[in-house]
């Protein structure tokens, strides 16, 4: 999942399901009042995520500020730090 600060006053005009590149949007969600927000049930479904899981928040920068923030699985993130870093720390070593 990933979600931007562009265009966040116009998700009244954004269909489910639409298709942009390589992603699409799946749901939109609300901040509450106290930081939360709530996954649909479909798309907890869709991607297997039950209570209890763990996610890896990863904010992407441009020009200094944060624009998109993405959600992983905490175990699949530290699989790709892993098959990333592994060789580069193998070869330093």
């Amino acid at each position: 999942m990933v979600v931007s600060r562009k265009g966040k006053n116009q998700d009244k005009n954004v269909s489910k399901s639409l298709n942009v590149g390589c992603c699409k949007i799946d749901a939109l969600v609300t901040i509450d009042g106290r930081g939360q927000l709530v996954l649909p049930k479909e798309l907890r479904e869709k991607a297997g995520i039950n209570a209890g899981d763990k996610l890896a928040v990863i904010s992407w920068e441009r020009e200094g500020e944060v624009c998109c923030l993405t959600l992983m699985r905490a175990d699949d993130f530290a699989g790709s730090v892993k098959t990333i870093l592994g060789p580069i720390m193998r070869e330093v070593l």
